[in-house]
């Protein structure tokens, strides 16, 4: 493999560059599991009946997914809007002091550890090459990896959001309805550790933090859910 195609690959074996998608689809499909399993918990708690449950159960997958979808579009287009509008500042900074501009760009480059001249030199030279590339990524912190993708975030979030509702879902419809919400608990447990393990996995983190994170929250969610249901539910027919 030549030099030039080892700097190419080089993104390959690290993990940042799948933190927009990555975390669009843990949140997506950690909420699916989780909101889902927990109406039908709660509805479960409070009826004797299959059809109740496996009714709010779609209910809350649906709007579930195309809330996800919804807002994780618009959280990140304001993301994106921020952005733009910061670009469009700093491209009339550029016009208005390039001088200060260039001053800043150096101070951004001492701070980082060069030389007070070395910094004034790379500055001069990515000031030549490309100022408002490298003032959108070094005064900015804007680039590639990290600039926000509503689109994709949103589609992420709303497929993951499905598969994982989609799951429990399954459960109210095959499964024994006496005592189904310790059904629903207990593969909910199953899904959200598998989850975390092929979250962190993905991410390059610790696989037993990520499962002892979302196992925990995920009780605490469920087991409300499920009072709230045996305190205040009334038989459903």
């Amino acid at each position: 493999m030549s030099k030039k195609e080892v700097l190419e690959n080089y993104l390959e074996n690290h993990y940042i560059h799948k933190s927009n998608w990555l975390r669009a689809a843990v949140l997506g499909a950690n909420d699916g599991i989780l909101s889902t399993s927990s109406i039908a918990i709660g509805v479960a708690a409070a009826s004797e009946f299959r059809e109740p449950v496996i009714l709010a159960t779609l209910a809350g997958l649906v709007a579930g997914a195309l809330s996800m979808a919804a807002g994780e579009y618009v959280s990140v287009s304001s993301q994106t809007d921020v952005e733009k509008a910061d670009i469009e500042r700093e491209k009339q900074e550029l016009i208005e002091m390039p001088e200060l501009e260039l001053q800043r760009l150096a101070e951004i480059y001492e701070a980082r550890g060069l030389k007070k001249e070395t910094a004034l030199l790379v500055a001069q030279e990515l000031t030549v090459h490309d100022a408002l590339g490298a003032h959108v990524r070094d005064e900015l912190g804007i680039n590639e990896i990290s600039q926000a993708k509503p689109l994709q975030a949103a589609l992420a979030s709303g497929a993951s959001f499905t598969v994982g509702g989609a799951l429990p879902f399954l459960v109210t419809l095959f499964l024994p309805v006496k005592n189904m919400e310790y059904w629903l608990y207990g593969l909910a447990i199953l899904f959200l550790a598998f989850l975390g393990a092929l979250a962190a996995k993905t991410g390059g983190s610790s696989i037993i933090k990520a499962i002892l994170r979302v196992t925990f929250w995920g009780t605490i969610a469920m087991v409300l859910t499920a009072l709230v249901g045996h305190l205040f539910g009334v038989n459903l027919a």
